[in-house]
């Protein structure tokens, strides 16, 4: 169930939000996909849920073509609509010792096999603004990553692409703010924006979901996302490394589409404990197939 409203800003005093008009309104249903081998997704007004689903980072080996494998299966049996996605490089871990990924040529090369094996629409992030080109050659959806939401080069190189971007809001922005983002990416051409809510900053260590901000975001004509599995990060929690709450993703998930959401963002991992990334806030490649089915039934239940 998509959710309409009027969008919505607030001023620095606090007072409660008013009504404005982004430059341009993003188009809805965005459209992800159709080129290179991959399938066509459309994501909001009209659509059912969809999920954007797969490791945190791209790990040494085949096993990001093997989730991608298991992904298509569970997209196909339940009918779900689903986008892969990989990091080939994390550049914001905790600490520098932290294990970054296999790196954007290979990424790409291995972004390709998987479209070519499964006919998934796949995504990534993107750190810096000369990324992008070279990333759109091959993956469908340009992630912005919520540390980066604010900075406009990076966006606006994006949007140059011609590729569906999705927008994670960072964990010190207002869900009124993404305004300003949507109008940075549709004044540089943009079309197809997702725009996507992973929590926010509570104190030192820790995220909390204010679900006000799907709504909220939706109204900038964007669809949305909720990011389940960062939604449960506990950031630098750990000795250098961030902790999560995996037992948490399942009742947010839930929450997200009982209020109203365009998709979901799930990183899964077939052995999460092991991961090298983002293991302890990670779904287990097994147990999403069961949370897909509850979050469908409120879905349909919902109308």
């Amino acid at each position: 169930m998509a959710l309409t409203h009027s969008p919505l800003t607030a001023d620095p005093g606090g007072s409660p939000p008013s009504a404005v008009t982004p430059p341009h309104v993003p188009r809805d249903p965005a459209r992800v996909g159709g080129f290179g081998g991959s399938s066509i997704v459309e994501i909001g007004r009209g659509r059912g849920l969809v999920l954007i689903a797969g490791p945190c980072v791209m790990e040494p080996g085949d096993l990001s073509r093997r989730i991608a494998g298991r992904l298509a299966e569970i997209g196909d049996a339940l009918k779900v609509p689903l986008i892969f996605k990989a990091s080939f490089d994390k550049a914001n871990r905790t600490s520098r010792s932290s294990y970054r990924g296999i790196g954007i040529d290979e990424g790409l090369k291995i972004f390709e096999r998987i479209k070519a094996q499964t006919g998934l629409p796949v995504t990534t992030d993107i750190h810096e603004s000369h990324q992008a080109a070279t990333v759109a050659q091959v993956v469908d959806l340009l992630q912005i990553p919520a540390f980066l939401a604010r900075q406009t080069d990076l966006l606006e190189a994006a949007a140059a692409t011609g590729r569906a971007v999705n927008v994670k809001k960072g964990q010190f922005m207002a869900p009124w703010d993404m305004t300003h983002v949507v109008g940075k990416l549709t004044a540089a051409g943009a079309r197809d924006l997702l725009l996507t809510e992973r929590g926010t900053t509570f104190g030192y260590g820790r995220l909390v979901n204010d679900f006000r901000a799907l709504p909220i975001m939706r109204a900038t004509g964007a669809p949305v996302v909720f990011d389940a599995t960062h939604s449960v990060q506990l950031p630098s929690a750990g000795a250098g490394v961030t902790q999560g709450e995996r037992e948490m993703v399942p009742p947010l998930a839930r929450a997200a589409v009982a209020v109203g959401v365009d998709a979901l963002f799930l990183e899964v991992h077939p052995d999460p404990d092991h991961a090298l990334s983002d293991g302890p806030n990670a779904l287990k490649l097994d147990d999403l197939p069961e949370l897909l089915k509850v979050c469908l039934a409120l879905r349909a239940a919902l109308g």
